[in-house]
């Protein structure tokens, strides 16, 4: 099983997508100083909740936080394609490249 990571824009539309293994831990990916950094170099805000065992705590938007029901509601409009929610691919390359088409699709309907 894999997990998909997402990053939408403003308006729930799918900007990239990643896959990692499905037993892949959250904590590693999410809270990661790199992860920070890159959306930080690409001019967003990180809005990921720290793990109460940091050393530095920094701030979290909560108002900011609660968008995060965007990438919720874009996985749901993602997973109306049933072999997306099903995972009929084996390979994950090939699995990657039906969710960079499901992804196209909801930027064709937005347009």
């Amino acid at each position: 099983m894999a997990k998909i990571h997402l990053r939408v824009n403003a308006r729930g539309l799918p900007m990239r997508t990643e896959i990692t293994p499905g037993q892949t831990s959250d904590y590693e990916g999410y809270d990661a100083d790199r992860i920070r950094e890159n959306v930080e170099a690409h001019g967003g805000v990180p809005v990921i909740p720290m793990r109460r065992n940091r050393k530095i705590q920094e701030s979290l938007d909560t108002v900011l936080y609660a968008w995060r029901n965007l990438v919720e509601r874009c996985f749901n409009r993602l997973k109306h394609t049933r072999r997306l929610a099903t995972r009929y691919d084996k390979t994950a390359v090939s699995f990657l490249g039906f969710i960079d088409i499901a992804c196209i699709r909801l930027w064709l309907r937005h347009l």
